[in-house]
């Protein structure tokens, strides 16, 4: 059969667990730094390398901004690219080796100046989110390209998150017990060996999503146009709902993230003493919370059988903003309730991520539906672009609270410093979370239409899978 030829689809194969846990485990290569990033940086900034809370904030402000706009760049690169590994896979092998070197660097805290400190931060951390964007954008747009089924790939994006909440577990596990027995007391020495394991595992996972993955879907043969490709992409209403909702839920992520530290050392009065094994109580807090993410990831599929993804969304986001708030009323002793309240939310909120990158896969047949280009590198890169704006607001907002409310490391808080740090660990994360809910209403997709426009492009690309890379 011939493409176009309005002939019958074939059903798209399932693939294999090999390859969909294969693909999983690029998200736990990703999410070794990203995880240690958006719960340990701050902290260790301020509480280890000894820069300000502000010059921190102002950092991660100006450098992710202008990160930013490298993902689209990234991405129409990506779209551009021609190999005979495919478009998106040949980047998982080139790139493992300088994202997982550059991660490590970003805590190697060498003896300098303040002035010298702070340069350094500035460009062992610009160069860092230049490599997680040249090897995380094109393995998210790889998720597009893997199957032309949405219910594939929504199974994919299942993998993708349990193996990415995998490697949060691990870091919030094991990050704080292997620094202090690595550093032997030297928190500096601690952070060094701990990230440079995590660097070896991040490239050899990086290296096997690679060897395991395939692409499958061919884009349509049409002149490279990218003035028509950004064009097509803004006139993508749902692909919009889900852009602007990723910046704020993305803030939000990263102001409870960066509090996560300060509130538990400073609120609850951790002081690092073993309460379990090696698990300290924020290790405890962090282990039990993933696993339960890891949880609510797994019924992301019995989830978008019975509901609608957008629908799914709005409420899943609106629940966890509501338990999130909930911690600025818990008192500090109050620890297995709080142990409790954060495994509900993260049950709550494990879905999420997921149906966001079923959505841009969803998104991305539309937009070709729509226009006859797909550009799905383009859409992940966009959507990257969200993320990495909410991350650098949020990442300066967490900041700027600390100072704002005078924040000073390694000493007793003030009344006032204590409740800044309760804001950021509770009710502001709960207001960007209910902005982010608020722009998903304007997803228009359902499960209808996205089962009309799947039909519509197998016709359109004669079903078969034509011209696998491998």
């Amino acid at each position: 059969m011939t493409p176009g030829n309005g002939g019958p689809a074939r059903p798209a194969r399932a693939l294999r667990f090999t390859e969909k846990l294969g693909y999983g485990l690029g998200d736990a290569a990703s999410n070794f730094f990203f995880q240690a990033f958006n719960v340990f940086l701050l902290y260790y900034y301020t509480d280890v390398f000894g820069l300000a809370p502000a010059a921190v904030g102002t950092m991660f402000l100006v450098t992710k901004a202008i990160d930013a706009l490298s993902d689209p760049a990234m991405g129409v690169i990506a779209d551009r690219t021609d190999t005979r590994w495919g478009k998106y896979r040949p980047y998982l092998l080139l790139m493992a080796v300088p994202y997982g070197l550059l991660g490590y660097a970003m805590f190697l805290g060498p003896d300098l100046s303040a002035d010298g400190k702070l340069v350094y931060a500035y460009v062992t951390y610009s160069l860092m989110m230049l490599a997680y964007t040249a090897i995380n954008i094109p393995y998210s747009a790889l998720m597009g390209v893997i199957s032309p089924s949405s219910d594939e790939r929504v199974k994919v994006s299942a993998y993708r998150f349990v193996c990415a909440f995998g490697a949060a577990w691990l870091i919030g596990s094991f990050v704080t017990p292997l620094k202090n027995t690595l550093g032997g007391g030297d928190e500096a020495e601690g952070f060094r060996l701990t990230m440079m394991l995590f660097a070896v595992a991040s490239i050899a996972l990086f290296w096997l999503t690679f060897a395991s993955t395939k692409e499958r879907v061919q884009p349509p043969a049409i002149e490279s146009d990218l003035k028509a490709e950004l064009r097509a992409l803004v006139r993508n209403l749902p692909w919009v709902a889900l852009f602007v909702s990723g910046i704020f839920s993305l803030m939000q992520v990263a102001v409870r993230n960066g509090g996560l530290l300060y509130y538990f050392k400073y609120y609850v009065g951790d002081d690092g003493a073993r309460v379990f094994w090696i698990f300290d109580l924020t290790a405890i807090f962090m282990s039990l919370g993933t696993l339960a993410m890891i949880l609510g990831v797994a019924m992301t599929g019995p989830l978008t059988r019975r509901f609608e993804k957008r629908d799914l969304m709005i409420a899943l986001t609106v629940m966890s903003a509501a338990l999130s708030g909930l911690f600025f009323f818990l008192a500090p002793d109050q620890f297995w309730l709080m142990v409790a309240v954060n495994c509900v939310a993260a049950v709550v909120s494990g879905p999420i991520a997921p149906l966001v990158f079923a959505m841009n896969a969803d998104c991305a047949d539309y937009g070709e539906w729509r226009s006859g280009r797909r550009t799905t590198g383009l859409i992940y890169s966009g959507g990257g672009f969200a993320a990495k704006m909410g991350l650098a607001v949020g990442a300066g907002l967490a900041g700027y609270i600390l100072s704002l409310f005078g924040f000073v490391a390694n000493q007793p808080q003030t009344d006032t410093a204590l409740l800044g740090i309760r804001l950021m660990f509770s009710l502001v994360p709960a207001v960007l979370s209910l902005v982010g809910a608020a722009a998903i209403l304007f997803y228009r997709l359902d499960r209808d239409q996205v089962e009309r426009i799947e039909t519509d492009l197998a016709r359109r690309h004669g079903a078969a899978p034509k011209g696998e890379a491998g």
